[in-house]
């Protein structure tokens, strides 16, 4: 920092004598940061520095990142820009996206230690917002930064539970520090152990960041910031805390925070704002206390526990705040309706429905692991993936949904009639699943409508007093095991892998120019009718019609014509395939088929009450959606 003093006066003297000796005095420190950088790596064509020690060439910079981020506004820059054009490009300013220098190697891996210095120069208007992960969350930390970024806010920083992952969000222009958790860098799965260890790293980070005076938005990886929420927050001076909660029915109708005293779900950690007051800091400490004492409390329910010991009056004129905890502490509940759970945003579209602009979706209450949490963003479109990902070898195959009124809308909400829906649904999408998995075609899966909803408990097929919708487009998890349809199985038994897509994949702006103009819609018709043409012969531009009930070997032929065309879609999936003549092949789709659907969950005052979805119901006479085991 002394070195801005001399230029600073400087640039206040006289314009000629003053340019020439800041001149000099730029050149000199120029040439000695060259000299130093020099010696230090024994390499002469050198003359970039940067502070602290050098680590070996295996973590030299990758040849490319996963996203190509353009140019940014000038308030990314660092918030001390002199200091910065002194010292060289050091790290810890540069701006986010900004890639290091070609050939250039990464500082010393204790350069990244958390400091208050480190938080200062990324945090604006005293408010640093953070997230942290493994490896395994590369890809939904990446999201998370670019979703920020995109709405113009760059005070953030991410915390890196493992090298891997630290090394690779420098080389990729994200300010990364290190939480020194040495962290597995693989996905540890919900309410393992190492699921625990991550949420007592969380409050680890609390504890550390606080007293550096700064006040702190954390969140989970798995959520996206989509409007800038810190001018909501600076509604609220007085609040010492913010969070979010699991409230499913609205308590407010509008913007404010939720009343307190209706809000009967627990509070969520997974978003929360924390100013550095003295109640905060000492709830913190309680929080970390609790949970070091007691290693099987998961740190949510410890929170609750705490954050619920005082619980009210509200404070005077406190816009909502409620004292909690010591009873000095106030708290606000941030509206779910805004600040989205997984069930307020994907089933009830509340936002919508109460024509509100919400800041942020966090992807709980679904049920199908990291792979279900990426679906519902893809879904969505608010998952940044690589360009490979909307790419595919052997195309597309995709089919409109034909779905007769009676079954979606005529008729009482039952459990019988959810089913009808459902089945008729997988029907279709079973047959799309053959034509994919025969001709190598990546899937893109239609919506899907239900009638009634998911959760993990009985329930009378729409939790009472939410908004939620009959019938409804439900997330793809609450019908199918997206986790079990990743998974790699041996093609011995379960067949060749099928890739599919999300059912809002063909709109999104992300999708390549040249894949949305390679399209070819099929018309099916009945193979008797004087119009229903022969498999190469088009009606117009871009459109055939193909004859019902085709064989495997018909089916081969029809997509070995027209294999260069990127999207091939279909009418309807009723009657296009009459099944395999390769009946090895066909037992091996069954077996891999079968284990793709989930469970519809649950029936009330029974043990079990789930009931599993069957992707061959049809195939058995006198089906009926009971509980049970899987037939």
């Amino acid at each position: 920092m002394a070195a801005c003093y001399p230029l600073q006066d400087v640039y206040t003297g006289k314009p000629l004598l003053m340019a020439v000796f800041a001149g000099i005095l730029l050149s000199a420190l120029f040439i000695a940061s060259s000299l130093y950088s020099s010696t230090v790596n024994g390499d002469s064509s050198r003359s970039f520095f940067f502070v602290g020690s050098w680590i070996s060439r295996s973590s030299s910079r990758p040849e490319s990142p996963v996203y190509a981020i353009g140019p940014q506004n000038e308030s990314t820059i660092v918030n001390n820009p002199t200091d910065a054009n002194i010292s060289g490009e050091n790290f810890l300013t540069r701006a986010i996206w900004d890639l290091p220098p070609p050939n250039s190697e990464i500082p010393d891996l204790t350069s990244f230690r958390l400091t208050r210095e480190m938080v200062g120069y990324r945090a604006k208007d005293n408010v640093i917002v953070i997230t942290f992960g493994n490896y395994a969350f590369m890809d939904f930390i990446l999201n998370w930064v670019k979703h920020l970024t995109d709405i113009n806010v760059f005070n953030l920083l991410v915390g890196a539970m493992d090298t891997k992952l630290l090394v690779d969000l420098y080389w990729k222009g994200v300010p990364v520090f290190d939480m020194g958790s040495n962290m597995n860098t693989i996905d540890v799965g919900w309410g393992s152990p190492t699921f625990h260890k991550m949420g007592r790293e969380k409050v680890f980070l609390i504890n550390k960041l606080l007293p550096f005076g700064y006040e702190l938005l954390l969140c989970d990886t798995d959520m996206v910031w989509l409007k800038n929420p810190l001018p909501y927050f600076a509604r609220f001076p007085e609040a010492d805390l913010l969070t979010s909660s699991d409230q499913l029915v609205p308590t407010v109708t509008d913007d404010s925070l939720e009343v307190w005293q209706q809000v009967n779900s627990v509070y969520n950690v997974g978003i929360f704002h924390w100013r550095p007051t003295n109640s905060s800091k000492k709830l913190a400490k309680e929080w970390r206390d609790l949970l070091v004492a007691d290693e099987k409390i998961w740190d949510q329910n410890g929170f609750n526990d705490l954050i619920h010991r005082v619980l009210g009056p509200s404070v005077e004129d406190g816009n909502g705040l409620v004292y909690a905890f010591d009873g000095i502490l106030k708290l606000g509940i941030l509206p779910a309706s805004i600040f989205c759970s997984g069930h307020t945003y994907f089933v009830q579209s509340m936002y919508q429905q109460l024509r509100l602009d919400p800041y942020a979706v966090h992807t709980t209450f679904q049920y199908a692991g990291t792979e279900g949490k990426r679906h519902r963003l893809r879904e969505a479109m608010l998952f940044h993936d690589a360009a490979s990902y909307y790419e595919s070898p052997g195309g597309f195959v995709y089919f409109k949904p034909n779905i007769p009124k009676a079954l979606l809308l005529d008729g009482a909400h039952t459990l019988e009639s959810h089913f009808s829906l459902v089945n008729y649904q997988l029907k279709q999408i079973r047959v799309a699943l053959a034509l994919a998995s025969l001709v190598n075609r990546t899937l893109v899966m239609p919506p899907i409508w239900c009638r009634f909803d998911r959760i993990w408990y009985g329930h009378p097929g729409i939790l009472n007093g939410t908004l939620t919708r009959q019938p409804f487009l439900c997330p793809m998890d609450h019908v199918f095991e997206i986790n079990v349809m990743l998974r790699d199985q041996p093609e011995e038994e379960f067949g060749w892998k099928i890739d599919f897509r999300e059912y809002s994949f063909l709109h999104n702006p992300r999708l390549s120019k040249q894949v949305k103009e390679s399209f070819l819609e099929v018309q099916l018709c009945e193979p008797q009718s004087s119009n229903c043409h022969s498999t190469n012969q088009t009606v117009r531009h871009g459109l055939i019609r193909l004859p019902k009930h085709n064989t495997q070997e018909k089916m081969l032929e029809f997509f070995s014509l027209y294999k260069n065309v990127k999207v091939i879609e279909f009418s309807s999936m009723m009657d296009v395939f009459e099944g395999y003549s390769d009946k090895v092949t066909e037992t091996r789709f069954r077996n891999r088929v079968k284990e793709y659907v989930g469970i519809w969950c649950c029936v009330m005052n029974k043990d079990p009450g789930h009931i599993f979805y069957d992707m061959y119901w049809d195939e058995k006479p006198g089906w009926k959606p009971e509980p049970g085991p899987r037939s």
